[in-house]
């Protein structure tokens, strides 16, 4: 094991939190794992993300959506609440998701 770096079942438990709880941050997740009887710092959970391209909450959002259609799980509501408050936000800055890029068009009527 090099300096610096946790164990594969650490790692692989900070990975998890990402998806279980995509809206905590490092400091949230580096509660809940200890909860679980796993001592790691935010700096450590950070250092962690990075590595498996988990460190924004729009990322874990994305490992979230692949975990999904990969294994199928059952979202929680912590989960569908967090893509949900995306989805909001998309749509209140314009952003509309299509089933094509370009896919929504528009009409102007002249009376």
């Amino acid at each position: 094991m090099l300096a610096n770096r946790v164990s594969e079942d650490i790692e692989r438990a900070i990975v998890n939190i990402a998806t279980e709880f995509p809206a905590y941050g490092q400091q949230r997740a580096a509660n809940e794992l200890r909860k679980r009887g796993i001592i790691i710092s935010e700096g450590g959970v950070r250092s962690v993300w990075v590595r498996n391209d988990l460190e924004t909450f729009k990322k874990r959002l994305k490992a979230l959506e692949t975990k999904v259609m990969q294994d199928g799980i059952i979202l929680t509501e912590e989960q569908l609440a967090a893509l949900e408050k995306v989805k909001e936000q998309r749509e209140a800055h314009g952003e509309i998701d299509t089933e094509h890029p370009g896919y929504l068009g528009s009409q102007v009527c002249d009376s």
